[in-house]
């Protein structure tokens, strides 16, 4: 469908996405933020998007040198559409998925599927949460750090962590939240990192508590060096995939540099310092924030501890998934500030930047083994 040569593909979608944050930049200095064309302008944007991320993340070509995992995907759905046994996996929801698309559809119909799974539940948690500006919100979400990565390569954790921000969004139906939950972690297990996280805020929802444990996370890491990552390892609470991520030293030559990343704890620390600046500062009280909010502290702070494992990546996206959400949410949610709709935009800029940066600055553009630390970095399991 759409005929540009792989090694600008997702070159493309960045430039795409750029000359979308460039359009909110002009609209919200131009408006107020509450006239009835904003509010068409915003519905219309957001399906339009969402379409066009669907397509061109869905009907990209298939290729390992470019998109990572995905032909491991494509040799795994070819194998089963051609009657090959089952592989027995642990995330089960997953291999069931794949096995029943193997039998009704084409391996290129099938990458659209995921596409679609991957970023629908979020637009409809997003509709859920703010209807009048979901295209905001939206737009800062595709523009994570770590989007593109996971949904062209790391596709069935993208998909877990999207089922996961849609259940969050059923906060106040116990029943459908659980259920897709559960739909997220048998996608990927990686979710129960997270999952706990969140069930830990229904005993505690104080983000002071969790603040202070993440501020504690980074004194500890710095202290005591690779300790925790064989403390987690020898605690047997996972698989021998888990403990691997851990210990193992495979990934290093893949990096420019291993061990403390200050950098993406910089990184990391945005949102922090955001949630904190909406809760503390403005008093934003609502419940669930707090909850996504104080997940994202404890489920980033297990990560700093382990950082210097050579697949902490893996862990890293466990809380950076939920980034776009703590960093934008109270600004969709409630009036704050005189020139609020204006710093809505400028906030979508400035976030969006960082991964604009990095794509050149670590030259994404480049395939996967030929240098590129950043598509490495935000690959999933």
């Amino acid at each position: 469908m759409f005929e540009i040569p792989l090694e600008y593909y997702t070159e493309v979608y960045y430039n795409v996405i750029l000359l979308l944050v460039l359009i909110i930049i002009i609209h919200t200095n131009s408006f107020v933020g509450y006239e009835s064309s904003c509010l068409v302008f915003n519905k219309t944007a957001a399906l339009l998007t969402l379409l066009f991320v669907v397509l061109y993340m869905g009907v990209r070509p298939i290729s390992g040198k470019y998109f990572g995992d995905m032909a491991t995907y494509a040799k795994q759905f070819e194998y089963l559409a051609s009657g090959g046994n089952k592989q027995v996996q642990k995330d089960i929801v997953f291999q069931f998925f794949m096995s029943k698309s193997a039998s009704v559809m084409n391996v290129h119909a099938f990458f659209v599927l995921c596409s679609l799974l991957y970023i629908l539940p979020v637009y409809l948690a997003f509709t859920r949460w703010y209807s009048n500006y979901t295209f905001f919100a939206l737009l800062i979400f595709i523009g994570s750090f770590s989007f593109w990565s996971y949904g062209t390569n790391g596709i069935r954790a993208g998909i877990a962590s999207s089922f996961f921000i849609c259940a969050l969004s059923y906060r106040k139906s116990i029943g459908i939240m659980s259920i897709l939950f559960l739909i997220s972690v048998l996608f990927h297990k990686s979710m129960l990192l997270p999952l706990l996280a969140f069930g830990l805020t229904f005993i505690n929802n104080s983000s002071k508590l969790y603040l202070y444990a993440w501020i504690c996370s980074i004194v500890l890491s710095v202290t005591m060096g690779g300790f925790w990552e064989h403390f987690f390892a020898s605690l047997g609470f996972a698989d021998d995939r888990f403990a691997g991520y851990l210990t193992s030293t495979g990934n290093a030559d893949q990096f420019s540099h291993t061990g403390f990343r200050w950098d993406f704890l910089l990184y990391s620390s945005t949102a922090v310092a955001a949630g904190a600046v909406y809760i503390y500062k403005y008093h934003f009280k609502d419940k669930l924030y707090h909850q996504i909010y104080n997940t994202y502290l404890l489920s980033n702070a297990f990560w700093i501890l382990v950082i210097r494992a050579s697949f902490s990546n893996r862990f890293a996206y466990l809380s950076w998934f939920l980034m776009a959400i703590v960093i934008i949410y109270p600004l969709l949610k409630e009036k704050m500030l005189k020139y609020q709709y204006a710093l809505i935009g400028l906030v979508i800029l400035l976030y969006f930047s960082f991964t604009y940066f990095m794509f050149y600055y670590l030259g994404m553009r480049e395939p996967l083994g030929g240098g590129n630390e950043i598509a490495l970095l935000v690959s999933g399991f």
